[in-house]
Order: C-alpha cells, then structure tokens, then sequence
C-alpha cells in the first residue's frame, strides 16, 4: 500500500509534460437504445461478481430490506458522512401522485420536505411525474431497492440550502423545466420559485449529498449540477446516458467560492448518446475514479477558471471521430497549463489520449474514513458493470 501511494503522489508531483497518454485499439462499439438503461440487473445473485468498495459493504447481504440503512455506511469519497435519513424513521411512499403546494401523505414530496429525518422507501413500481421541482429537505435518504422507481416527464429534483442527503436506486430521466409559481420547501414554507431548468438533479448551496445506483438520462438541461459552493459530494455506481451536458461542477467563471467545492465521481458508466461534461469543472476539485467512459462526441472531462482534476484509475473509449479522441478540453484559449489535471492508471481506448497539465499534489487528501483504493483502469469495466438501479429482492443478496 505504502508504495501504490508513492506511485501516485510521485504522478501527482510531476511538472507539467507536453506529452500526452495515449493507447490504441481496434475493439468494435455497439449502441443500444434507451430503454436498455433503465437496467433491470436480473443476473443471478449466485453468479461470483468483481464488486467495488462500496458494494461489497451492503450488496452481499440477504438481510438488506431489513437492515437497510446500513447502507449509510457505505459511501467513500468526499460525500462519505453523508447520513441521509440513518437516524430517521421509515417512511413508505405509496402514490405517484403530486400537488406542489399541498402534498398529501403518502406521496415522495411530503415526505421529503418533513425537517425530520426519514428514511424513504416505495410500495410498489411507479413512474412519478411531478407537477413542479421536488425540494429536498436535510436528512432524507430516497431509496428505491426492492422496486422499480421512475421520475420522470416533468421537472425533478432540486437539493438546495440542505444537507445530508441520500438517493439510491431510482431512474431519474426526461425531465422538463419547472413552472414559475408556488412551491412547498418544509411543511411550514411554500416559496415562489421562478422555475428550475430541467435537470435531473441539482445540487445548490448543498453539502453532504451521496447520488448512488441511479440512471439519468435524457433531460432538458443537465443530469446532475453541482453549484454556488456545494461541497462534500459522491456521484457513484450510476448509468448515464442519451445527454448532452451531463454534469456541471461550479455556477460560472467569476463565482469565486466554488473553490470550496470538492466531488468525487466513482464507479460510474457513462453510457451511449453522450456528448460532453462528464464532467465539466470550474474552480473547485473533482476526483474521477474507475469511471467507464463508453463514448463522448466532443470530449469526456472539461473545465475553466482553473479547477484541479485528477482522473484515476478510468477507462476511456474514444469516438471513432478523429477530431473527438482528446478525453480533455480547457474552455480558455490560454493560460491552462498551470492548471492542475492529471492521469494515473488511466486506460485509454481506441486512440484516446488525456492532456495533463500543472504542477505540485494533485492529491484528494481523504480523511481515513473517506479514503478508497483505486484500481488500475483495466478494471473499470468489471467495477462499474452493475451501474444504474440495482434489481434487489428481499430475503436475498441484491
């Protein structure tokens, strides 16, 4: 271990290089439509997988419907404390439906606005499509093992001025941006909200916030953002694919308190129809960690105003486009190349290659209980291979 870590910080350490990392390969890329990535996972439990850190501390049980705010236990990363409803009661969402304003018991947004904390589970599969943004309230845990969860065809969901929130198994895809109007935030509050743009999820003013085992796909503007100094964020085990911009870390150029900002992106598969920001990063610091990048149209990792990144352990399959095989891009004309990007036990694909970039550590810095060991990036395809909404029965390891 002691030298694995030497390994790395002498990477971290390196001055800048001109030369980029390249490798080439001659595989075959097949597309699959949509609908195959809202992922059922019917392999059998019986069948010996290669499962990441944070799997391995909860799949492997049969008793998880009963125990299952055990799996509060499981994150790594920046958003390891992430508590969610751990210390909160049960609660069963039962309907579909949706009122912003008055929601009734039962429903997923009176649950989530209640300050108590709550562990929030689902009777039964449903496709919720709500009528406004869902703002999420501190302490809440959404976790849809156990059912198949659908949020989708309207606006989604909004995690703002909060802390300390969980959401796990559901498909959170199609969504549209919100109506200017009334909003319930807590159950003594409704605010007039001018309208959210049509995210998957967003991530504002937020701290502690743990984003596992979902699908995203297919919305009017981003999957997950992650803005106006949030910090303390895991994006992990997760599928994306069919978007545009998929994840935005930092408001814009000039909001300087992003420099806060600290996310780790681990074990997720960025699937078919992707185009870029995967993510895209201002100011702060993104750890990327056996990711599975299947495609990108224009690049895979990007940024401005001089964020750190440090991509480790991923695989990268380039776009057959000669002009798109870069996993990087710089959104400056000059002055990046004391930015601090740098590649360790990256495997690229298919002639893709990474520009690094800057000097002195690039390190995370964990604490010992958010610390993790990352693979060599070979391993990706096998880590991430459960990506998305997992097919978890009771009574049986997921």
């Amino acid at each position: 271990m002691a030298y694995a870590a030497l390994l790395i910080l002498l990477s971290c350490t390196l001055a800048y290089q001109a030369s980029t990392l390249m490798a080439v390969s001659s595989l075959d890329y097949t597309s699959e439509a949509l609908t195959s990535y809202i992922p059922s996972n019917s392999k059998s439990s019986t069948t010996k997988k290669t499962m990441n850190t944070i799997d391995s501390c909860w799949r492997r049980m049969s008793n998880w419907a009963s125990n299952r705010r055990a799996l509060a236990d499981c994150a790594v990363g920046f958003g390891q404390a992430a508590m969610g409803g751990k210390y909160g009661a049960m609660y069963v969402v039962t309907s579909p439906s949706d009122d912003p304003v008055n929601p009734k018991p039962g429903t997923l947004r009176y649950g989530v606005i209640q300050t108590k904390p709550l562990w929030i589970v689902f009777a039964k599969d449903m496709v919720i499509k709500l009528k406004n943004e869902l703002i999420m309230n501190s302490f809440k845990t959404v976790d849809g093992r156990g059912v198949k969860v659908e949020i989708a065809y309207g606006p989604c969901i909004t995690i703002q001025g909060v802390s300390h929130v969980i959401i796990h198994g559901i498909s959170i895809h199609d969504c549209k941006p919100g109506k200017s109007g009334l909003v319930r935030s807590t159950p003594t509050h409704v605010g007039h909200r001018l309208g959210s743009d049509g995210d998957a999820i967003s991530i504002f003013t937020s701290s502690h916030v743990w984003i596992d085992h979902c699908f995203l796909g297919s919305c009017s503007d981003g999957l997950i953002d992650v803005i106006h100094a949030s910090t303390a964020i895991t994006i992990s085990n997760n599928y994306f694919s069919h978007h545009d911009k998929v994840m935005l870390f930092g408001h814009n150029d000039q909001f300087t308190a992003d420099k806060a900002m600290r996310v780790t992106v681990a074990f997720n598969h960025f699937g078919t129809g992707l185009v870029q920001r995967m993510p895209r990063v201002r100011f702060g610091y993104a750890h990327l960690a056996n990711n599975m990048y299947d495609e990108w149209d224009m690049y895979a990792i990007g940024g401005s105003a001089n964020p750190t990144v440090f991509s480790e352990g991923n695989y990268f399959f380039a776009p057959n486009n000669g002009d798109a095989k870069q996993v990087t891009k710089r959104e400056v004309k000059s002055g990046w190349k004391n930015w601090k990007w740098r590649s360790s036990k990256d495997k690229f694909v298919n002639g893709a290659y990474f520009v690094q970039s800057g000097w002195g550590s690039c390190a995370p810095l964990y604490t010992r209980s958010q610390a993790f060991s990352v693979a060599d990036g070979s391993m990706a395809p096998a880590l991430t291979s459960d990506a998305g909404p997992l097919s978890c029965y009771a009574g049986k390891a997921c």
